[in-house]
């Protein structure tokens, strides 16, 4: 199974003034809606749609992992957007959602999520060798390494969007009233 070796930083704020100097290069800019299917202590397994913001191109895939913190296996494929679908429609769950920009950085390629219903925006760095992501210095800009820290997982964030969003559910029921009016009964569900 192919590793992925990463570091993540807690970004403070966007680097506008990075990019506007030309030392932070956008590669690309994408939309993405992911949904975890299955969530272990160290593994999880996933769907995501994939919208290239400036193709409109859309991809969808599929994700295993396995580990946690700096050093994980994964394999991810292609699936078809019928498959994505029926997935998405039989868990309904809601996804986490984020736009997540490519750059470069020097001669390193840094990915920035910046999340759409929390207030968080994460740096990853992905590395050949773990001595190679131990040994790397990150600038002050890069903010907090949080590479080990659980709360900031993607998967950690959409258990949590998810217990939110069922304290949120109102069902309404629509009934015709006797005069035939049609009323509501609105409950929240905990």
């Amino acid at each position: 199974m192919p590793l992925e070796i990463e570091r993540k930083f807690l970004l403070p704020e966007y680097p506008e003034q990075l990019i506007g100097e030309g030392k932070l290069m956008i590669q690309s800019e994408q939309r993405i809606e992911q949904t975890y299917l299955a969530i272990d202590a160290d593994q999880e397994l996933r769907v995501r749609r994939i919208v290239d913001l400036h193709t409109d191109e859309v991809q969808f895939t599929h994700t295993f992992k396995v580990g946690n913190g700096l050093k994980r296996e994964e394999i991810e494929y292609s699936i078809s957007e019928g498959i994505y679908e029926q997935i998405t429609q039989a868990f309904q769950a809601v996804p986490l959602t984020k736009k997540r920009i490519t750059a470069a950085w020097g001669d390193r390629i840094v990915e920035i999520d910046c999340y759409d219903q929390i207030q968080l925006m994460v740096l990853e760095v992905e590395f050949d060798t773990e001595e190679a992501a131990t040994g790397f210095i990150a600038p002050d800009w890069f903010g907090r390494d949080i590479s080990s820290e659980k709360q900031y997982s993607n998967k950690k964030v959409w258990r949590e969007l998810q217990k939110k969003a069922s304290k949120q559910t109102e069902t309404v029921l629509q009934y015709a009233g006797n005069d035939g009016t049609a009323a509501a009964l609105r409950m929240n569900i905990d």
